[in-house]
């Protein structure tokens, strides 16, 4: 079976691979097991060298990944930019850190010496989407390769050359034949490749269908997973904001990746106050960002990656304004070639809209009003999702307490939610469940061992 890589602005085929057999797929993962089997012994030190080789790397390369990212999945060029110098830090504050963060822990017991050690688990299956195609990727392998695991990668079909590529930086970089391995499937395969016994762990970043289809799977056969779904994240925006400021960060972070992110703000809940003023320069500021060629300097909206997913994206707009929401931006399917869908927003949205209950994955800003603090938290954790949050507000200790009140795997004050090398994140309800990045998300693939001397 072919595995087809489709520019999304013109609906031209760039390239056609073929998908690997159920052998070598096998094979693939057999391999990642035997380089496990040295590299899990091989000392923090040496495997920094490759990592920070891998971020050198990925510096060196950006402008090129970034060409791929546009041509394979729409994300303007000065975005991809900036993914590939993100997933660098994250290369580099891996090697610097991973040590210190596997690093024994004594605990004072009856015994002569007791402590726990972290210790590498064995081949991890990462299962990642196409909307970061190159930063989903190095978020889970830098940790997992530098606590000393190896991992195989099934990317989404539709990047089939950034897996590639990805595969080609660690190889470039000098790591071992193995540890990282691509594997150029379609999802029929991956229920085989959890159950193969060699593999110890799933991690999944994606839809929550694909979610919970992976995390049966690999909960039948025993094996360990992390997952990072989908999310509809609240930005509440309170009476005392800032409100030009709040405007520009909420547009920013609602049309990142051509809005299309897990942590995107898509729900906008004003309080009563704000809600005229915010909605008029939230329209300004959506019309006045750029749509067009992704490969074009000063494009700041690109298509979307696929014609289905712009497709369902409009019916659930029309959707939501059947059932009463105002359009007052956009939601048109432009004519000619391409997945492209304009800015949008949407107001007076309430429950029982597509809008409001479920994720819009694309450029789509649904404005909630709130009566006051209390309605506005009581509005933001009226989701099935919990992934990010932001909070906007003169008082940072007002923000904070609202933050803490939002129920969201990570909360932000005054500014856009985004993913950290040094800070966990992962999200609650069906946003998922482990956590990826600092301290504990490289803990979750490593066999947390107590060791206890009489």
């Amino acid at each position: 079976m072919a595995i087809e890589s489709v520019n999304p602005a013109t609906g031209d085929t760039l390239k056609t691979y073929d998908e690997m057999t159920p052998q070598q797929t096998a094979a693939a993962v057999d391999e990642a097991h035997t380089a496990w089997k040295s590299w899990r012994t091989t000392p923090f030190s040496g495997r920094a060298r490759p990592m920070k080789t891998a971020a050198t790397i990925l510096r060196e390369r950006k402008e090129e990944f970034a060409k791929l990212m546009a041509l394979e999945m729409g994300k303007p060029l000065k975005q991809g930019i900036a993914e590939a110098e993100k997933c660098a830090l994250g290369c580099e504050y891996y090697a610097g850190h991973a040590e210190a963060h596997l690093a024994p822990e004594t605990v004072k017991t009856d015994a002569a010496k007791s402590y726990v050690a972290f210790e590498p688990i064995g081949v991890v299956l990462a299962v990642m989407p196409w909307n970061f195609p190159f930063w989903q990727v190095f978020r889970f392998a830098a940790p997992a390769l530098m606590a000393g695991n190896t991992g195989v990668l099934k990317h989404a079909s539709n990047v089939p050359g950034c897996a590639i590529a990805i595969e080609d930086v660690f190889a470039q970089a000098g790591f071992p034949k193995g540890v990282f391995r691509t594997l150029l499937i379609g999802s029929r395969q991956v229920k085989a490749v959890i159950e193969h016994p060699r593999v110890s762990a799933v991690t999944l970043t994606g839809s929550t269908p694909a979610g919970k289809a992976v995390a049966a799977q690999a909960g039948a056969a025993l094996k360990k997973t992390v997952l990072e779904l989908g999310g509809s994240d609240p930005y509440v925006v309170l009476e005392d904001a800032d409100l030009e400021y709040a405007v520009n960060t909420c547009a920013t972070s609602r049309l990142i990746n051509s809005g299309q992110s897990c942590v995107n703000a898509k729900r906008f809940i004003i309080v009563e106050p704000l809600v005229a003023a915010f909605t008029g320069k939230l329209v300004a500021a959506m019309k006045a960002r750029r749509m067009g060629d992704p490969l074009a300097e000063g494009t700041d909206v690109g298509p979307q990656a696929r014609p289905d997913l712009r497709d369902e994206l409009h019916q659930q707009v029309v959707d939501s304004i059947a059932k009463g929401a105002r359009l007052l931006l956009g939601g048109e399917i432009p004519p000619g070639k391409g997945s492209f869908y304009p800015p949008t927003v949407l107001a007076d949205v309430k429950p029982g809209m597509p809008a409001y209950d479920e994720e819009l994955f694309g450029p789509v800003a649904s404005i909630l009003a709130a009566r006051d603090e209390a309605d506005a938290v009581r509005i933001a954790n009226d989701s099935i999702f919990g992934l990010g949050a932001a909070v906007f507000t003169r008082d940072a200790a007002r923000g904070e307490r609202v933050a803490r009140e939002l129920e969201a795997g990570c909360a932000f004050v005054n500014t856009l939610v985004a993913s950290d090398p040094r800070l966990p994140f992962g999200g609650i309800k069906e946003s998922g469940y482990g956590r990826e990045l600092g301290t504990y998300g490289i803990r979750e693939f490593v066999n947390v061992k107590t060791v206890y001397i009489k």
